[in-house]
């Protein structure tokens, strides 16, 4: 079957007259997902991911006072917010039929390839925003905040490594990804949403939904992305304390573990 065919099948299915998820829909969605989709990183990720689609508990929110917790706050909130709206977009299309999308092996690959693609770009948003938090907190020049937050992005890479199912394309995406961060000018933006430019637009384009129909989404797609991140910002704002990172941050080479 190829790809386009492929993405036909939530196209089909999205049209089914069953479009009222059923009050049985989330507990099959967990088990088909546990068994067939490789979280992005531990049983933690599905019970923060319950905080949005109802799979599990909420979780306790710890302060943020070292460069590795900031980087552990960044990794794990975009993991949640890339799943979360990934799913989210396929289960609206294909209502109480969601479930099926994951009995087929190739549509269990097209999801991987974008659920690892939108996260990356969770992360470069998630990244550039936090970097701004740090700038506006501590008056750090942006020099020290791009050595930081370029740290934090390359302990979360080298942690991830290069997932087969993440296809040929990861590599570029990483890239673009520490690109960003590298050359990003924090001290010209404010504590707000504009930073998260990336993500909406990768979820967009990785989302393995029929061109056809994706094209009618493009609007609610995009935000739907903007407000998961709504909460996000909230959570570090109260939790992030900017200063305690910095000074837990030592040069050179370290993501700092105080």
């Amino acid at each position: 079957m190829s790809l386009k065919n492929l993405t036909w099948l939530v196209c089909i299915i999205s049209m089914s007259p069953e479009n009222n998820p059923s009050s049985g829909i989330v507990s099959q969605l967990e088990s088909w997902a546990k068994r067939n989709i490789n979280p992005l990183f531990s049983k933690d990720t599905w019970i923060t991911l319950g905080e949005y689609i109802g799979l599990g508990r909420p979780v306790s929110n710890r302060p943020i006072t070292t460069a590795r917790e900031l980087g552990s706050f960044v990794s794990s909130r975009s993991s949640h917010v890339a799943q979360s709206a990934l799913y989210g977009y396929l289960k609206t299309r294909a209502g109480t039929r969601f479930p099926e999308l994951f009995e087929n092996p190739k549509m269990l690959a097209s999801i991987n390839l974008a659920k690892w693609h939108i996260y990356i770009a969770c992360i470069s948003d998630l990244a550039a925003y936090m970097g701004v938090l740090l700038h506006l907190r501590t008056g750090s020049d942006n020099d020290k905040v791009v050595r930081l937050m370029s740290r934090v992005v390359d302990d979360i890479v080298d942690e991830i490594g290069m997932p087969d199912e993440a296809g040929d394309d990861f590599h570029e995406s990483v890239e673009a990804l520490k690109i960003r961060i590298e050359n990003m000018d924090f001290s010209m933006h404010e504590d707000g949403d504009a930073v998260f430019s990336v993500s909406p637009d990768a979820l967009y384009k990785w989302s393995p939904i029929a061109d056809e129909l994706k094209r009618f989404d493009r609007t609610p797609v995009k935000n739907s992305v903007r407000f998961r991140w709504k909460d996000v910002r909230e959570t570090a704002r109260n939790l992030f304390d900017a200063q305690a990172v910095i000074e837990s941050f030592g040069e050179p080479g370290s993501s700092g573990s105080a």
